[in-house]
């Protein structure tokens, strides 16, 4: 498989009081392993996006890879760092798949169905939708844009779907089927609502 696959944890969670929000249990576990577990399967390699003391996350035995940009510059700069990581790490590997760390219920045939899209439209980089919403964060992206990218955050871009917009985008679209897909953990309110959701979601694979 030419597809890596870095979880985005590098967030403040100012929503969530801050703190490492991916940490927070859910249905007994971190909402992170529940991401990892989910992705792994999907990808040749995989790799953790996050900041600070990268011990904290040992338990998960995955490779760390910290933003190389200064201070905290949001999904965008844990794209390139994920890019960077790839390119550097994972050879063979031309494609590289983020997910935030807070989307506990991703689906199991994401990164093949997002591959699919690209494929099929012809396009640079896939997105995933669910209910009509675009989920910028949740795409595949072509090795080949990692210097575009840095250049663009070296130069005050700071949102994943301004980057996008320069580029061909393929959007795959995912059923809501009770749960959304991505439903992300922002606010105490979404996790109590992803804790009402887990037990139906693992009960159905």
């Amino acid at each position: 498989m030419a597809i890596a696959g870095v979880i985005l944890a590098g967030g403040l969670a100012r929503r969530m009081g801050g703190g490492d929000k991916p940490l927070r249990l859910l249905a007994g576990k971190p909402i992170l392993g529940h991401v990892i577990a989910r992705l792994q399967p999907q990808v040749s390699a995989l790799a953790i996006n996050a900041n600070g003391d990268p011990g904290r996350l040992d338990a998960f035995g995955l490779p760390i890879v910290e933003d190389t940009m200064p201070e905290y510059q949001g999904p965008l700069a844990g794209t390139l760092a994920g890019l960077l990581w790839a390119r550097n790490a994972c050879p063979g590997v031309t494609h590289l798949q983020t997910m935030p760390g807070d989307t506990p219920f991703l689906p199991s045939d994401l990164v093949a169905r997002l591959d699919a899209a690209r494929g099929r439209a012809g396009a640079l980089i896939a997105q995933a939708e669910s209910d009509g919403k675009l989920h910028p964060v949740v795409s595949l992206w072509p090795l080949e844009l990692t210097e575009p990218l840095e250049a663009a955050l070296m130069a005050g871009m700071r949102r994943v779907r301004e980057f996008q917009s320069h580029y061909s985008v393929a959007i795959e679209a995912f059923a809501f089927d009770g749960i959304d897909p991505f439903h992300n953990v922002n606010t105490p309110e979404d996790l109590a609502e992803a804790e009402r959701l887990a037990t139906r979601f693992m009960a159905a694979g």
